[in-house]
């Protein structure tokens, strides 16, 4: 819990590895995924380091891999060490390729052939027209023929080209082809068409010659007699036997390639990438030529520096670990488990933590869902998302509802423990709303008896609603024992009973929300004199105003019965008032109210300047009037070592938000007395406005409360009440559709859609509202070098 809450304590330490070790000792630190390396050759650039060579060689083996990923589609699943990963793939690669240029080129020829049959099948059906149509016109000019194939989409742009471009001089013939045929460009199956052209001349040839390259005509020579035809059927018939043959056999050894292949693939998909990742953390490292060993600077949770020291190279002379002191600010790690990653995300996608920062994700994990269903109070549909959780938190192992392509699906699978905790606090604030898919539940039966109200029965059948007065003598028996009295549900002035009831509860809420936020922010503060100038006046500002309009709230709940209410003064106008310093001739709250108010609102002024002014005045007094400060700072500016210890001891005190966005600086940089004024007044002024706009955003709270049972209650009087009121035969069977319809609607809007709008204001509420009162967000998160964390395909290296 205290590292969910402040964050691991981090150190920066030096590793001295052996040379000849070095590749092992990183590997092993990649398993244990420990630390994150610094460079420590930051002027060096890519192509002038040690291991670029060695970097470059897995970059070629990963291109190979590449070509072998997207043959095969089965992969192995083991882990073994081969020492001639590159010699095998360059082998393989080879072995591959030829085989599959092979295949392609008997294909190639297969659809020649296949192509040639089909023309010579179909021209033999119009030869013989054509060839009485040219009897005419042989005797000026002999006749000649080209035949081919063209795909069909192109075969009427065709015809109007020859027609054009031969002026006459040509007789086309086509026939479709029945089957389809592949596209040898793109590989896809496409229809075509054979033609056959009768021309005369040469010249008239050469042009039907160059228009059938320019629409990529498959040509292909025209027997002269039918003798010839026969033998060249007969002789195609053959090869494209042979052609089959060969391709079988051609189809069975590849496959034996590829499922030999297939048993190490991913094994060398790891090995690569481990490979890749070792010899980049070693260009990271600098080389010590006098001790002949590696250097490297790595940033480790202290908690695990005994575990980086205990383990195990392998080599004859053992790497050590050396703590050293160090005044940069090191970077967040938040140890993190299934139910608390996906809170720590929600913070994170603010902003990481500043290091030892207060981390908002412990207190999100109950108020961010509580905030939800404060907007989303329904028992029915608090349900229906509980048990859509519950089957993902029990499926959570499961492959395929993991390791999908969904980023929606994926989305939802990431967060499910947080969709379990709406799901649960929903059904909690539907209890106290008492709203099931916009109706009530009379469990324990209702406080209200409109038996005294003394209606006549005319009266009871024209009013379907009740106005409810528990002024009238008999009709309040008491309060409701869980939540609200479902009576309400049918009450014509329950609208405005709701509206009052959940616009105070909200902001009530939002006073506590963000007092326990201000209050929050202590744990932040380096220095005591924060607690005085920084957080005192912050908290007196707000109770004095905004806590005290909370109980104002209160006081008038308990103090007024029904009796009094309708004499009740007006929160909202004594609110006001209290600005003013005015009220006199309106009726107080309790005795003495006046006095109070101008005493909170004197208070709340006065801490303006003092928050405003405070810290910069007293920060300049230390460093302009303090001569043991100078001291103190002499003292540090000389010992190194002592400034490491006393950065230490600090963290350990915790660290505000605002000091620790500046605890990396030199703390022997002179003070800069305006930067700090114009630092605070800036603060200032977001503080107090955002009091006040904070305050009103709360209102969002009861909006879309309101909201949600308003299309509750409209989705089941269209849609529902209609199936239910037929009291016929056929009524049964409507009411299944209906009852459908209903189901569809209630999940693509009442859940999806009003849940993802209340998602999105709960978070808003705590990133503005809550996380700006203490939390700063400008950290940078721990990277560890992990085998763990590198991608387990290359899909997701964006290489395919």
């Amino acid at each position: 819990m205290s590292s969910l809450l402040r964050g691991e304590e981090m150190c920066l330490a030096q590793l001295f590895l052996q040379s000849g070790s070095a590749y092992d000792c990183i590997s092993e630190l990649g398993e244990l995924g420990l630390v994150e390396f610094r460079d420590l050759n930051p002027s060096v650039t890519a192509f002038q380091r040690k291991h670029v060579n060695e970097i470059k060689k897995c970059e070629e083996m990963e291109r190979i891999l590449v070509f072998m990923y997207c043959i095969i589609t089965s992969l192995a699943h083991s882990l073994s060490l081969s020492l001639c990963l590159q010699e095998q793939l360059q082998r393989l690669e080879v072995e591959l390729g030829e085989v599959t240029r092979n295949k392609e080129k008997l294909q190639r020829n297969l659809l020649e052939l296949t192509e040639y049959t089909h023309m010579l099948r179909i021209t033999r059906k119009f030869v013989q027209r054509t060839a009485e149509v040219s009897v005419s016109l042989c005797n000026l000019h002999p006749h000649f023929f080209i035949s081919g194939l063209i795909q069909r989409v192109k075969i009427e742009a065709f015809e109007r080209m020859l027609w054009r471009v031969c002026k006459g001089y040509t007789i086309l013939s086509y026939a479709e082809v029945e089957e389809y045929l592949e596209n040898p460009d793109t590989g896809e199956p496409t229809k075509c068409v054979v033609f056959l052209i009768s021309y005369w001349g040469d010249q008239i040839g050469q042009k039907v010659k160059k228009i059938c390259d320019c629409y990529h005509c498959h040509v292909y020579p025209y027997p002269s007699s039918n003798e010839e035809r026969n033998d060249v059927v007969e002789g195609l018939r053959t090869r494209i036997q042979d052609l089959h043959t060969v391709l079988n056999r051609t189809e069975d050894y590849l496959r034996q390639v590829l499922i030999k292949a297939s048993e190490s693939v991913y094994t060398w998909v790891i090995q690569v990438k481990k490979m890749k990742a070792i010899y980049y953390i070693l260009n990271l490292c600098s080389f010590d030529v006098t001790n002949k060993c590696l250097i490297a600077e790595v940033w480790c949770p202290v908690n695990d520096i005994p575990t980086l020291r205990r383990r195990k190279s392998g080599a004859t002379v053992p790497s050590f670990v050396n703590r050293i002191p160090t005044s940069d600010t090191p970077p967040t790690l938040i140890k993190t488990n299934k139910f608390t990653s996906g809170f720590q995300n929600i913070v994170d996608a603010y902003g990481v933590g500043s290091y030892r920062e207060v981390n908002p994700a412990p207190f999100t994990i109950i108020t961010f869902p509580f905030l939800f269903a404060v907007m989303f109070g329904d028992l029915g549909h608090g349900v229906i998302m509980a048990v859509f959780a519950a089957w993902m938190v029990l499926c959570e192992n499961n492959r395929k509802l993991k390791n999908t392509r969904n980023e929606i699906w994926n989305t939802f699978f990431e967060g499910r423990y947080i969709i379990l905790m709406m799901g649960l606090f929903s059904i909690y604030t539907g209890l106290i709303y008492n709203d099931c898919f916009s109706k009530s539940l009379n469990i324990f039966g209702s406080g209200w008896s409109v038996k005294a109200m003394g209606w006549t029965k005319e009266q009871w059948e024209n009013n379907r609603f009740l106005t409810l007065d528990p002024n009238v003598t008999g009709v309040f028996k008491g309060p409701y024992p869980l939540g609200i009295d479902p009576i309400w549900n049918l009450a014509s002035n329950r609208l405005t009973f709701l509206n009052s009831y959940k616009m105070k509860m909200s902001v009530i809420l939002g006073i506590i929300h963000m007092s326990f936020g201000v209050i929050l922010s202590t744990y932040n503060y380096l220095k005591k004199y924060n607690l005085y100038l920084v957080f005192l006046p912050e908290l007196l500002f707000l109770l004095c105003l905004f806590g005290y309009l909370v109980f104002m709230i209160l006081y008038k709940w308990l103090a007024f019965s029904a009796k009094d209410s309708r004499h009740a003064p007006s929160i909202l106008i004594h609110f006001i008032n209290m600005f003013l310093m005015q009220g006199d001739g309106l009726q107080p709250l309790y005795p003495g109210q006046t006095g109070l108010q101008i005493f909170l609102v004197v208070i709340a002024v006065l801490s303006v300047p003092v928050l405003l002014l405070g810290k910069p005045v007293y920060l300049y007094w230390l460093h302009n009037g303090s001569h043991r400060l100078g001291l103190y700072r002499r003292v540090r500016r000389n010992s190194e070592e002592e400034l490491y210890l006393m950065r230490a001891h600090d963290m350990e005190e915790g660290s505000s938000h605002s000091d620790l966005s500046s605890s990396g600086e030199n703390p022997t940089e002179e003070f800069d007395f305006a930067d700090e004024l114009l630092h605070q007044a800036i603060h200032t002024i977001e503080y107090c406005l955002g009091c006040v706009s904070n305050t009103a955003s709360y209102l969002r709270l009861w909006a879309l409360s309101l909201a949600h049972a308003q299309l509750s209650e409209v989705l089941w009087a269209m849609v529902m009440r209609v199936g239910l009121r037929m009291d016929s035969t056929l009524g049964v069977l409507f009411l299944v559709p209906v009852f459908g319809l209903f189901a569809v609607l209630t999940v693509s809007i009442l859940l999806v859609m009003e849940g993802l709008s209340a998602f999105l204001h709960a978070l808003r509420l705590h990133w503005v509202e809550f996380q700006n009162k203490f939390y700063g967000g400008t950290g940078v998160k721990f990277c560890p070098f992990a085998f763990s964390l590198l991608p387990s395909s290359f899909e997701h290296d964006g290489l395919l």
